[in-house]
């Protein structure tokens, strides 16, 4: 196929795939762990192209589940997908010993890498930051993402003190939310750091940057547009990759910019399409019927856009 831009750039080797969903937690009516509705969701995202899943992550309601739950979840769903896909569990808290636990069991449980955030509300200096994930990676075999999204701990993971931690041999990966394409630059240009959007408005700019993928919370209702973000720059269709980012932009600001929690979007879509998700848990509450209603109609806009874009000749994609 005639390609309309330069191939992609040296990446870093990608740890955990590069076409990560943040998974929500699914629940019973009731509020419980729902075990079989993960598994189904989990099977459904890696069919249609997700090749990692973010277990028990911020999207996931981490702070509401048990320790025990989290660990059920990282055995299910390694039961649903088995190897076709990577599996990072999130264990960040606001306490190290607390966070060493859950990355132990996360490990036993299966998990094939953790999801760490820096701890909240204490708000450590950078040395403290950097002695509690180095702690962290020291407790168990598990490769480790760094999770850096100051706008919801009240703590920057500075770009020197990334640097630092790329310097331990278990620390491979940061997933980024720090909304500072200056300093991501930085650390990408001084380590071998795989770097992922968790931003769904970033996905394209990171990766053009040289990021090794995305962590999605909009996948969880769409995983095939954002792969196909990738799958486009990848080929060398750039001007593609730019347009198909555009087309998820309306429902990704319904979604993530809407004053509700990704959480509650998310779960409000899958419950529209007939997918696993359930309530949230207090105190989340859940969206009304009309916020539903228009991110159900977003998703069908975009699903009909992707529908006509695949119904084109070869050539017109190129525009």
């Amino acid at each position: 196929m005639t390609t309309d831009g330069p191939t992609a750039p040296m990446r870093p080797p990608r740890p955990f795939g590069r076409a990560l969903c943040a998974m929500v937690t699914p629940f019973t009516g009731t509020g419980a762990l729902d075990l079989d509705g993960a598994q189904r969701l989990a099977d459904a995202l890696v069919s249609r192209g997700c090749d990692g899943l973010v277990l028990s992550g911020t999207t996931g309601e981490s702070p509401t589940t048990t320790d025990a739950e989290k660990a059920a979840l990282v055995t299910a769903v390694r039961e649903a997908v088995g190897g076709r896909a990577a599996l990072v569990a999130g264990v960040g808290t606001a306490d190290t010993r607390h966070t060493v636990e859950l990355a132990r069991a996360a490990e036993k449980a299966g998990a094939d890498g953790l999801l760490v955030v820096a701890p909240y509300y204490s708000r450590p200096p950078q040395d403290a930051l950097e002695a509690h994930f180095r702690e962290i990676a020291d407790a168990c075999g598990l490769p480790v993402m760094l999770y850096d999204v100051p706008g919801r701990t009240g703590t920057r993971i500075e770009p020197d003190t990334i640097v630092r931690l790329a310097g331990h041999p278990r620390v491979v990966a940061v997933k980024d939310c720090s909304y500072d394409l200056l300093g991501i630059q930085k650390v990408l240009s001084r380590t071998d750091l795989a770097y992922y959007a968790g931003c769904d408005e970033q996905i394209l700019a990171l990766y053009a940057l040289g990021a090794a993928g995305y962590v999605s919370t909009v996948a969880n209702v769409a995983p095939e547009p954002f792969r196909a973000v990738l799958d486009a720059f990848d080929a060398g269709r750039t001007r593609e990759a730019a347009r198909l980012q555009r087309r998820t932009i309306p429902l990704t600001e319904l979604m993530m910019a809407s004053d509700l929690p990704g959480t509650v979007t998310a779960k409000a879509l899958l419950s529209a399409l007939g997918l696993p998700a359930g309530p949230v848990r207090p105190p989340l509450r859940p969206a009304d019927s009309d916020t539903a209603a228009r991110l159900l109609a977003a998703h069908t806009d975009l699903a009909s856009d992707a529908a006509r874009c695949r119904a084109r000749p070869g050539p017109d994609r190129r525009r």
